[in-house]
Protein backbone atom coordinates (compact mmCIF):
# COMPACT_ATOMS: atom_id res chain seq x y z
CA UNK A 1 0.00 0.00 0.00
CA UNK A 2 1.05 3.40 -0.42
CA UNK A 3 0.59 7.03 0.28
CA UNK A 4 0.78 9.83 -1.83
CA UNK A 5 1.13 13.36 0.01
CA UNK A 6 1.49 16.57 -1.91
CA UNK A 7 3.40 19.51 -0.59
CA UNK A 8 4.59 23.11 -2.58
CA UNK A 9 7.94 21.73 -3.13
CA UNK A 10 7.54 18.16 -5.05
CA UNK A 11 5.55 14.69 -5.20
CA UNK A 12 7.10 12.31 -2.39
CA UNK A 13 6.13 8.16 -2.20
CA UNK A 14 6.34 7.04 1.54
CA UNK A 15 5.44 3.69 2.89
CA UNK A 16 4.57 3.04 6.31
CA UNK A 17 6.62 -0.62 6.32
CA UNK A 18 9.68 1.44 6.72
CA UNK A 19 11.80 1.54 9.79
CA UNK A 20 9.44 -1.40 11.32
CA UNK A 21 12.41 -3.69 11.28
CA UNK A 22 12.48 -3.94 14.72
CA UNK A 23 11.91 -6.14 17.46
CA UNK A 24 8.12 -5.14 19.22
CA UNK A 25 6.87 -6.47 22.35
CA UNK A 26 2.83 -6.64 22.41
CA UNK A 27 1.22 -7.39 25.80
CA UNK A 28 -2.22 -8.97 25.67
CA UNK A 29 -4.11 -6.05 27.33
CA UNK A 30 -1.88 -2.83 26.85
CA UNK A 31 -1.58 -1.12 30.13
CA UNK A 32 -2.81 2.16 30.53
CA UNK A 33 -0.95 5.06 30.77
CA UNK A 34 -0.53 7.54 33.92
CA UNK A 35 -1.76 11.19 32.86
CA UNK A 36 -3.68 10.14 29.82
CA UNK A 37 -5.72 8.41 27.72
CA UNK A 38 -5.18 4.47 26.91
CA UNK A 39 -2.87 3.61 24.03
CA UNK A 40 -2.42 7.12 22.67
CA UNK A 41 1.34 7.57 23.17
CA UNK A 42 3.89 5.21 24.82
CA UNK A 43 7.95 4.83 25.36
CA UNK A 44 7.50 2.19 22.68
CA UNK A 45 5.72 4.25 19.85
CA UNK A 46 2.76 2.40 18.37
CA UNK A 47 3.06 2.65 14.46
CA UNK A 48 -0.31 4.13 14.14
CA UNK A 49 1.12 7.58 13.31
CA UNK A 50 3.70 8.70 10.92
CA UNK A 51 4.96 12.42 10.68
CA UNK A 52 6.20 13.46 7.62
CA UNK A 53 8.46 16.11 6.49
CA UNK A 54 7.18 19.71 5.96
CA UNK A 55 4.92 19.13 9.12
CA UNK A 56 2.31 17.45 7.54
CA UNK A 57 0.60 14.09 9.26
CA UNK A 58 -0.99 11.08 7.90
CA UNK A 59 -3.01 8.96 10.31
CA UNK A 60 -3.16 5.33 9.59
CA UNK A 61 -6.71 2.79 9.93
CA UNK A 62 -7.23 0.70 11.97
CA UNK A 63 -6.88 -1.95 9.08
CA UNK A 64 -3.40 -0.43 8.50
CA UNK A 65 -2.04 -1.02 11.91
CA UNK A 66 -3.36 -4.35 12.58
CA UNK A 67 -1.79 -5.30 9.13
CA UNK A 68 1.53 -3.28 10.51
CA UNK A 69 1.62 -5.67 13.42
CA UNK A 70 1.22 -9.39 11.80
CA UNK A 71 3.67 -8.53 9.20
CA UNK A 72 6.61 -7.77 11.91
CA UNK A 73 5.21 -10.69 14.14
CA UNK A 74 5.60 -12.67 11.20
CA UNK A 75 9.21 -11.20 10.44
CA UNK A 76 10.07 -11.75 14.04
CA UNK A 77 8.65 -15.70 14.01
CA UNK A 78 10.51 -16.09 11.00
CA UNK A 79 13.52 -15.43 12.75
CA UNK A 80 12.71 -16.90 15.46
CA UNK A 81 12.48 -20.34 13.54
CA UNK A 82 15.24 -20.01 11.55
CA UNK A 83 17.53 -19.73 14.75
CA UNK A 84 15.56 -22.55 16.08
CA UNK A 85 16.50 -25.00 12.65
CA UNK A 86 20.11 -23.86 13.29
CA UNK A 87 20.01 -24.80 16.78
CA UNK A 88 17.92 -28.56 15.87
CA UNK A 89 20.70 -28.80 12.43
CA UNK A 90 23.14 -28.25 15.10
CA UNK A 91 22.05 -31.02 17.37
CA UNK A 92 20.93 -33.61 15.22
CA UNK A 93 24.40 -33.28 13.73
CA UNK A 94 26.12 -33.91 16.74
CA UNK A 95 23.88 -36.91 17.56
CA UNK A 96 24.57 -38.24 13.95
CA UNK A 97 28.32 -37.95 14.56
CA UNK A 98 28.00 -39.49 18.03
CA UNK A 99 25.76 -42.51 16.84
CA UNK A 100 28.59 -42.96 13.73
CA UNK A 101 31.37 -42.82 16.16
CA UNK A 102 29.25 -45.52 18.48
CA UNK A 103 28.51 -47.40 15.20
CA UNK A 104 32.61 -47.59 14.62
CA UNK A 105 33.09 -48.44 18.13
CA UNK A 106 30.87 -51.48 17.95
CA UNK A 107 31.86 -52.30 14.65
CA UNK A 108 35.53 -52.57 15.51
CA UNK A 109 35.03 -54.74 18.56
CA UNK A 110 32.37 -57.02 16.59
CA UNK A 111 35.71 -57.30 13.63
CA UNK A 112 37.56 -58.18 17.01
CA UNK A 113 35.15 -61.03 17.73
CA UNK A 114 35.07 -62.52 14.57
CA UNK A 115 38.63 -62.12 13.98
CA UNK A 116 38.90 -64.52 17.37
CA UNK A 117 35.93 -66.51 16.18
CA UNK A 118 37.68 -66.89 12.96
CA UNK A 119 41.34 -67.61 14.27
CA UNK A 120 39.36 -70.00 16.71
CA UNK A 121 37.67 -71.87 13.87
CA UNK A 122 40.66 -72.30 11.67
CA UNK A 123 42.61 -73.42 15.06
CA UNK A 124 39.97 -76.00 15.52
CA UNK A 125 39.92 -77.11 11.49
CA UNK A 126 43.93 -77.35 11.16
CA UNK A 127 43.72 -79.56 14.80
CA UNK A 128 41.19 -81.74 13.15
CA UNK A 129 42.66 -82.06 9.66
CA UNK A 130 45.30 -82.94 12.20
CA UNK A 131 43.59 -85.75 13.92
CA UNK A 132 44.10 -83.72 17.46
CA UNK A 133 41.29 -81.51 18.01
CA UNK A 134 39.87 -81.96 21.58
CA UNK A 135 36.73 -79.98 22.56
CA UNK A 136 36.50 -79.25 25.91
CA UNK A 137 32.76 -80.34 26.80
CA UNK A 138 32.72 -82.84 29.14
CA UNK A 139 33.20 -80.89 32.36
CA UNK A 140 29.80 -79.18 31.20
CA UNK A 141 27.47 -82.74 31.89
CA UNK A 142 25.49 -83.37 34.81
CA UNK A 143 24.04 -86.44 35.82
CA UNK A 144 20.53 -87.92 34.20
CA UNK A 145 17.80 -88.05 36.15
CA UNK A 146 15.38 -91.05 36.09
CA UNK A 147 13.30 -88.46 33.79
CA UNK A 148 16.10 -88.60 31.31
CA UNK A 149 16.36 -91.99 30.51
CA UNK A 150 13.74 -93.61 27.95
CA UNK A 151 13.82 -97.58 27.91
CA UNK A 152 12.21 -98.78 24.64
CA UNK A 153 11.86 -102.61 23.81
CA UNK A 154 11.11 -104.33 20.97
CA UNK A 155 13.51 -107.12 20.22
CA UNK A 156 12.57 -110.51 21.68
CA UNK A 157 16.39 -111.31 22.18
CA UNK A 158 19.58 -109.59 23.70
CA UNK A 159 20.64 -106.38 21.47
CA UNK A 160 24.08 -106.77 20.42
CA UNK A 161 24.75 -103.45 18.51
CA UNK A 162 23.41 -100.25 17.25
CA UNK A 163 23.70 -97.17 15.50
CA UNK A 164 22.28 -93.43 15.16
CA UNK A 165 21.46 -91.65 11.84
CA UNK A 166 23.99 -88.67 11.09
CA UNK A 167 20.81 -86.47 11.92
CA UNK A 168 20.34 -87.72 15.47
CA UNK A 169 16.66 -88.85 14.48
CA UNK A 170 16.25 -92.55 14.21
CA UNK A 171 17.91 -96.01 16.17
CA UNK A 172 18.59 -98.56 14.40
CA UNK A 173 19.18 -102.14 16.61
CA UNK A 174 20.40 -105.01 15.62
CA UNK A 175 19.89 -108.67 18.32
CA UNK A 176 20.22 -112.48 18.49
CA UNK A 177 16.88 -112.56 17.10
CA UNK A 178 18.36 -111.91 14.06
CA UNK A 179 16.41 -108.74 13.51
CA UNK A 180 17.08 -104.78 12.83
CA UNK A 181 14.44 -101.77 14.37
CA UNK A 182 14.30 -98.55 12.92
CA UNK A 183 13.38 -96.25 16.42
CA UNK A 184 12.06 -93.04 15.82
CA UNK A 185 13.78 -90.83 18.62
CA UNK A 186 10.85 -88.33 18.64
CA UNK A 187 8.03 -90.42 19.88
CA UNK A 188 10.02 -93.39 20.72
CA UNK A 189 8.22 -95.85 18.48
CA UNK A 190 9.39 -98.29 16.12
CA UNK A 191 8.98 -97.17 12.44
CA UNK A 192 10.30 -100.00 10.45
CA UNK A 193 11.13 -103.76 11.63
CA UNK A 194 13.42 -106.08 9.41
CA UNK A 195 12.09 -109.72 10.81
CA UNK A 196 14.66 -112.21 10.98
CA UNK A 197 14.53 -115.56 9.61
CA UNK A 198 15.13 -119.20 10.70
CA UNK A 199 18.47 -120.63 9.42
CA UNK A 200 18.42 -122.40 6.05
CA UNK A 201 16.10 -119.77 4.73
CA UNK A 202 18.96 -117.59 3.43
CA UNK A 203 17.91 -117.91 -0.26
CA UNK A 204 14.13 -117.26 0.56
CA UNK A 205 14.18 -114.05 3.49
CA UNK A 206 15.13 -110.88 2.65
CA UNK A 207 16.55 -110.53 6.32
CA UNK A 208 19.42 -112.19 8.62
CA UNK A 209 18.68 -115.36 9.68
CA UNK A 210 21.55 -115.47 12.25
CA UNK A 211 22.66 -113.30 15.21
CA UNK A 212 22.65 -110.03 13.62
CA UNK A 213 26.30 -108.49 15.39
CA UNK A 214 27.05 -105.16 14.05
CA UNK A 215 25.52 -101.83 12.24
CA UNK A 216 26.82 -98.90 10.32
CA UNK A 217 25.79 -96.04 8.18
CA UNK A 218 26.94 -93.49 6.43
CA UNK A 219 27.16 -90.02 6.79
CA UNK A 220 25.27 -88.94 4.21
CA UNK A 221 22.27 -91.16 5.31
CA UNK A 222 22.41 -93.37 2.10
CA UNK A 223 23.23 -96.86 3.01
CA UNK A 224 23.00 -98.51 6.02
CA UNK A 225 25.04 -101.97 6.69
CA UNK A 226 24.51 -105.12 8.72
CA UNK A 227 26.63 -107.86 9.68
CA UNK A 228 25.90 -111.28 10.89
CA UNK A 229 27.36 -114.63 12.48
CA UNK A 230 26.14 -115.99 9.18
CA UNK A 231 29.68 -113.89 7.60
CA UNK A 232 27.18 -112.26 5.31
CA UNK A 233 27.09 -108.03 4.92
CA UNK A 234 23.60 -106.41 3.94
CA UNK A 235 23.34 -103.51 2.20
CA UNK A 236 19.99 -101.37 3.36
CA UNK A 237 17.97 -98.39 2.09
CA UNK A 238 17.95 -96.73 6.00
CA UNK A 239 14.70 -94.83 5.04
CA UNK A 240 12.44 -97.80 3.46
CA UNK A 241 14.76 -100.67 4.84
CA UNK A 242 14.72 -102.50 1.50
CA UNK A 243 17.74 -104.75 0.89
CA UNK A 244 19.92 -102.95 -1.73
CA UNK A 245 22.92 -105.50 -1.85
CA UNK A 246 24.16 -108.97 -0.36
CA UNK A 247 28.27 -108.61 0.15
CA UNK A 248 30.38 -112.43 0.88
CA UNK A 249 33.66 -112.84 1.29
CA UNK A 250 34.70 -113.07 5.12
CA UNK A 251 35.41 -116.74 5.99
CA UNK A 252 33.66 -116.03 9.89
CA UNK A 253 31.26 -113.88 11.82
CA UNK A 254 31.53 -110.51 11.02
CA UNK A 255 31.55 -108.83 14.06
CA UNK A 256 32.54 -104.63 13.03
CA UNK A 257 31.02 -102.47 10.41
CA UNK A 258 32.27 -98.72 9.83
CA UNK A 259 32.18 -96.59 6.89
CA UNK A 260 34.81 -93.83 6.12
CA UNK A 261 33.11 -90.35 7.14
CA UNK A 262 32.13 -88.42 3.72
CA UNK A 263 32.37 -91.28 1.75
CA UNK A 264 30.71 -94.73 0.93
CA UNK A 265 33.59 -96.79 1.65
CA UNK A 266 32.92 -99.65 4.17
CA UNK A 267 35.30 -101.55 6.52
CA UNK A 268 34.66 -104.64 7.93
CA UNK A 269 36.26 -106.67 10.74
CA UNK A 270 35.83 -110.53 10.91
CA UNK A 271 35.88 -113.41 13.26
CA UNK A 272 38.15 -114.62 10.54
CA UNK A 273 41.29 -112.38 11.83
CA UNK A 274 40.95 -110.20 8.34
CA UNK A 275 39.43 -106.36 7.44
CA UNK A 276 37.81 -105.99 4.45
CA UNK A 277 37.27 -102.70 2.71
CA UNK A 278 34.73 -102.20 0.25
CA UNK A 279 32.77 -99.64 -2.25
CA UNK A 280 29.06 -99.05 -2.07
CA UNK A 281 29.42 -96.98 -5.18
CA UNK A 282 30.19 -99.61 -6.91
CA UNK A 283 28.69 -102.18 -4.92
CA UNK A 284 32.33 -103.65 -4.97
CA UNK A 285 34.74 -105.93 -3.30
CA UNK A 286 38.03 -103.53 -2.79
CA UNK A 287 40.69 -105.71 -0.91
CA UNK A 288 41.52 -107.56 2.66
CA UNK A 289 43.83 -106.91 5.34
CA UNK A 290 45.78 -109.17 7.48
CA UNK A 291 47.83 -108.79 10.69
CA UNK A 292 45.73 -109.85 13.33
CA UNK A 293 46.21 -113.30 15.18
CA UNK A 294 42.84 -113.93 16.98
CA UNK A 295 39.25 -112.86 15.81
CA UNK A 296 38.31 -109.09 15.10
CA UNK A 297 36.04 -108.09 17.78
CA UNK A 298 35.02 -104.33 16.94
CA UNK A 299 35.66 -102.35 14.02
CA UNK A 300 35.98 -97.91 13.66
CA UNK A 301 37.12 -95.41 11.25
CA UNK A 302 36.97 -91.63 11.19
CA UNK A 303 37.09 -89.13 8.12
CA UNK A 304 40.84 -90.76 7.04
CA UNK A 305 41.12 -93.39 5.09
CA UNK A 306 41.82 -95.43 8.10
CA UNK A 307 40.39 -98.15 10.51
CA UNK A 308 41.12 -99.24 14.14
CA UNK A 309 40.16 -102.87 15.36
CA UNK A 310 40.15 -104.63 18.75
CA UNK A 311 42.19 -108.27 17.84
CA UNK A 312 40.71 -109.89 20.89
CA UNK A 313 42.81 -112.15 22.49
CA UNK A 314 46.25 -111.35 20.67
CA UNK A 315 45.90 -108.38 22.80
CA UNK A 316 46.47 -105.90 20.59
CA UNK A 317 44.84 -102.69 18.92
CA UNK A 318 45.96 -102.05 15.45
CA UNK A 319 45.19 -98.86 13.35
CA UNK A 320 45.40 -100.03 9.06
CA UNK A 321 46.22 -97.05 7.00
CA UNK A 322 44.91 -98.07 3.37
CA UNK A 323 47.06 -95.85 0.95
CA UNK A 324 49.97 -96.67 2.39
CA UNK A 325 49.28 -100.44 3.14
CA UNK A 326 50.53 -100.51 6.56
CA UNK A 327 49.26 -101.24 9.99
CA UNK A 328 50.28 -99.70 13.46
CA UNK A 329 50.21 -102.31 16.46
CA UNK A 330 49.70 -101.15 19.62
CA UNK A 331 50.02 -103.88 22.60
CA UNK A 332 47.63 -104.34 25.32
CA UNK A 333 48.55 -106.08 28.76
CA UNK A 334 49.61 -110.01 29.02
CA UNK A 335 46.90 -111.07 29.62
CA UNK A 336 42.85 -110.86 28.68
CA UNK A 337 41.00 -109.71 25.64
CA UNK A 338 40.55 -106.48 23.58
CA UNK A 339 36.83 -106.82 22.77
CA UNK A 340 36.38 -102.82 22.04
CA UNK A 341 37.81 -100.27 20.23
CA UNK A 342 36.27 -96.65 18.69
CA UNK A 343 38.27 -92.92 17.80
CA UNK A 344 38.02 -90.25 20.04
CA UNK A 345 39.73 -88.40 17.33
CA UNK A 346 42.06 -89.56 14.32
CA UNK A 347 45.34 -89.27 16.70
CA UNK A 348 43.48 -91.17 19.65
CA UNK A 349 41.83 -94.44 20.76
CA UNK A 350 39.74 -95.36 23.00
CA UNK A 351 39.53 -99.37 24.10
CA UNK A 352 37.86 -101.63 26.84
CA UNK A 353 39.58 -105.28 27.60
CA UNK A 354 37.85 -108.37 29.64
CA UNK A 355 39.88 -107.54 32.24
CA UNK A 356 37.61 -103.93 33.23
CA UNK A 357 40.32 -101.56 31.90
CA UNK A 358 39.60 -98.64 29.90
CA UNK A 359 42.66 -97.41 28.11
CA UNK A 360 43.53 -94.27 25.76
CA UNK A 361 45.77 -94.46 22.97
CA UNK A 362 47.60 -92.01 20.99
CA UNK A 363 49.74 -92.93 17.51
CA UNK A 364 52.65 -92.08 18.34
CA UNK A 365 53.10 -94.36 21.33
CA UNK A 366 52.50 -98.32 21.61
CA UNK A 367 51.59 -98.21 25.50
CA UNK A 368 48.44 -96.67 26.37
CA UNK A 369 48.08 -92.72 27.17
CA UNK A 370 46.35 -93.64 30.48
CA UNK A 371 44.39 -96.77 31.55
CA UNK A 372 41.70 -97.11 34.55
CA UNK A 373 41.99 -100.32 35.74
CA UNK A 374 39.34 -101.87 37.10
CA UNK A 375 37.01 -99.37 35.57
CA UNK A 376 33.68 -101.46 36.01
CA UNK A 377 34.65 -103.44 39.18
CA UNK A 378 31.75 -103.96 41.19
CA UNK A 379 32.15 -104.14 44.72
CA UNK A 380 31.87 -107.62 45.96
CA UNK A 381 32.48 -108.92 42.64
CA UNK A 382 35.47 -110.93 40.69
CA UNK A 383 36.77 -108.09 38.38
CA UNK A 384 37.26 -110.74 36.16
CA UNK A 385 33.68 -110.88 35.68
CA UNK A 386 33.72 -106.99 35.30
CA UNK A 387 34.31 -106.78 31.49
CA UNK A 388 34.33 -103.39 29.40
CA UNK A 389 31.81 -104.53 26.83
CA UNK A 390 31.49 -101.66 24.80
CA UNK A 391 32.68 -97.79 24.67
CA UNK A 392 31.73 -94.94 22.99
CA UNK A 393 33.56 -91.27 22.21
CA UNK A 394 32.03 -88.11 21.26
CA UNK A 395 34.15 -87.25 18.22
CA UNK A 396 36.67 -84.96 18.44
CA UNK A 397 35.81 -83.61 22.63
CA UNK A 398 37.23 -84.94 25.65
CA UNK A 399 34.16 -86.85 26.71
CA UNK A 400 34.07 -90.69 26.54
CA UNK A 401 31.54 -93.28 27.68
CA UNK A 402 32.22 -97.15 28.29
CA UNK A 403 29.54 -99.98 29.19
CA UNK A 404 30.23 -103.02 31.26
CA UNK A 405 28.88 -105.96 32.63
CA UNK A 406 28.90 -107.12 36.44
CA UNK A 407 27.33 -110.91 36.77
CA UNK A 408 28.22 -110.86 40.69
CA UNK A 409 25.69 -108.02 41.51
CA UNK A 410 23.62 -108.71 38.31
CA UNK A 411 23.69 -105.09 36.69
CA UNK A 412 25.90 -103.51 34.18
CA UNK A 413 27.32 -99.93 34.11
CA UNK A 414 27.58 -97.03 31.84
CA UNK A 415 30.08 -94.58 32.98
CA UNK A 416 31.44 -91.07 31.67
CA UNK A 417 34.99 -90.28 31.34
CA UNK A 418 36.51 -86.98 31.09
CA UNK A 419 39.87 -86.71 29.28
CA UNK A 420 42.39 -84.39 30.59
CA UNK A 421 44.93 -82.65 28.39
CA UNK A 422 46.62 -84.34 25.40
CA UNK A 423 44.50 -87.16 26.68
CA UNK A 424 47.08 -88.00 29.34
CA UNK A 425 44.51 -88.64 31.90
CA UNK A 426 40.81 -90.12 32.71
CA UNK A 427 38.79 -88.78 35.67
CA UNK A 428 35.16 -90.33 36.38
CA UNK A 429 32.20 -87.65 35.61
CA UNK A 430 29.50 -89.92 36.58
CA UNK A 431 27.97 -93.48 36.80
CA UNK A 432 24.33 -94.82 35.02
CA UNK A 433 22.84 -97.54 36.46
CA UNK A 434 21.83 -99.77 34.31
CA UNK A 435 20.13 -103.56 34.45
CA UNK A 436 22.03 -106.31 32.45
CA UNK A 437 24.61 -106.43 29.81
CA UNK A 438 25.83 -103.21 27.81
CA UNK A 439 26.54 -104.28 24.41
CA UNK A 440 26.50 -100.99 22.38
CA UNK A 441 27.13 -97.60 23.29
CA UNK A 442 26.83 -94.26 20.31
CA UNK A 443 26.59 -90.08 21.11
CA UNK A 444 24.01 -88.58 19.36
CA UNK A 445 26.44 -86.20 16.60
CA UNK A 446 25.57 -83.03 18.95
CA UNK A 447 26.18 -85.17 22.13
CA UNK A 448 22.98 -84.14 23.27
CA UNK A 449 22.11 -88.09 24.04
CA UNK A 450 23.87 -91.25 24.43
CA UNK A 451 21.86 -94.42 23.76
CA UNK A 452 23.01 -98.00 24.65
CA UNK A 453 22.08 -101.49 23.65
CA UNK A 454 21.30 -103.80 26.65
CA UNK A 455 20.33 -107.40 27.37
CA UNK A 456 20.90 -110.40 29.21
CA UNK A 457 23.51 -111.99 27.44
CA UNK A 458 26.72 -110.64 26.13
CA UNK A 459 26.71 -110.27 22.51
CA UNK A 460 29.03 -112.74 21.56
CA UNK A 461 27.98 -115.93 23.88
CA UNK A 462 26.10 -117.05 26.60
CA UNK A 463 28.73 -117.20 29.57
CA UNK A 464 26.47 -115.86 31.82
CA UNK A 465 22.37 -115.15 31.71
CA UNK A 466 21.03 -112.43 34.14
CA UNK A 467 17.45 -112.81 34.31
CA UNK A 468 16.51 -109.36 35.62
CA UNK A 469 17.33 -107.85 32.64
CA UNK A 470 15.57 -106.61 30.09
CA UNK A 471 16.50 -106.81 26.19
CA UNK A 472 15.96 -103.12 25.65
CA UNK A 473 16.74 -100.10 23.79
CA UNK A 474 17.98 -97.11 26.67
CA UNK A 475 18.09 -93.30 25.41
CA UNK A 476 19.77 -91.30 27.98
CA UNK A 477 19.09 -87.72 27.72
CA UNK A 478 22.29 -85.67 28.69
CA UNK A 479 22.01 -82.30 30.23
CA UNK A 480 24.81 -79.73 30.43
CA UNK A 481 25.25 -76.55 33.06
CA UNK A 482 23.49 -73.62 32.25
Amino acid sequence: MSFFIRNSAKTKISSPKVGLKRKIVLPQTPAKPSGGKAGKKTNGRLPGKRRMKGGNEEIASDEEILSDVEDVAQDVASEDEEETAQEKRLRLTKQYLAQLEEEEADKRVSEEIDRDAISHRLQEDLLEQAGKLQRKVAAQYIPPTPEDMQVLRGHQLPLTCLVVSPDSTHVYTGAKDCSIIKWNLADGKKEKVIAGGRKGTEDKHQGHTAHVLCLAISSDNKFLASGCRNKIIHIWDPVSLTRLHTFTGHRDAVAGLAFRKGTHTLFSGSHDKTVKVWSLDEMAYVETLFGHEDSIMALDSLSRERAVTAGGRDRTVRVWKIPEESQLVFHGENRGSIDCVAFINEQHIVSGDDNGNVSVWGLMKKKPLVSVRGAHHAEGSDQQECWVSAVAALSNSDLIASGGNSSGSSDGHIRLWQCGDHFKTVKPLFSIPVVGFVNGLKFSSDGSFLVAAVGQEHRLGRWWRLKPARNSLVIIRLRKTS
